[in-house]
């Protein structure tokens, strides 16, 4: 089966709505995808990408990345975050995810996005070029327990930012609940 990705289109949300439902289970699913549409309608998110993978013309996985930013001294640094990424059981470990989050590190990494972080797997998003945030200074929007501080990551798409920079993610206001933030 090929699998492509694309910009995600408005006439696919209810697609991405059963993918996150069949990913996450019905009780995180609700959760999840009404973060989604949250997300997608608050302005503070904006600009986002938001991307889906399709087989058969049929969705099968998608990844959303909002706007954040590090505000480091006297300047801003454009960052996104990645939340959620989600892939149709049926079709997970056949390197979909990863293919959503290459493309979208691609398309941020051709505009002025500097830093993209996530709040993830510590086993899977480093296969993808992402390393502990914490321990380089720049902090989640909110403290992550000490036993999931590996779980809080960047990856730096403009050489030379990590290491010059610290500071607190500043993130969409639909991610301003605490507990979002507890992997």
């Amino acid at each position: 089966m090929n699998y492509r990705v694309r910009k995600a289109l408005e006439a696919d949300s209810r697609a991405i709505t059963d993918v996150i439902m069949a990913a996450f289970g019905n009780d995180e699913g609700e959760l999840i995808s009404q973060l989604v549409t949250d997300l997608q309608a608050d302005p503070t998110a904006q600009p986002s990408l938001s991307l889906v993978a399709t087989a058969d013309n049929s969705v099968v996985g998608h990844i959303l990345f909002t706007s954040a930013c590090i505000r480091h001294l006297d300047r801003k640094v454009s960052s996104s975050l990645l939340a959620p990424l989600a892939v149709h059981p049926e079709c997970q470990g056949l390197g979909i995810g990863g293919q959503l989050i290459n493309e979208g590190l691609r398309q941020l990494g051709e505009g002025d996005t500097q830093l993209v972080f996530v709040l993830g797997h510590p086993d899977y998003y480093p296969r993808y070029g992402f390393s502990p945030a914490g321990t380089r200074g720049l902090d989640a929007p909110y403290p992550i327990l000490p036993e999931n501080a590996d779980a809080w990551m960047v990856q730096e798409l403009q050489p030379g930012v990590i290491g010059s920079v610290s500071g607190q993610l500043v993130c969409a206001e639909t991610f301003a609940d605490p507990a979002l933030w507890q992997e």
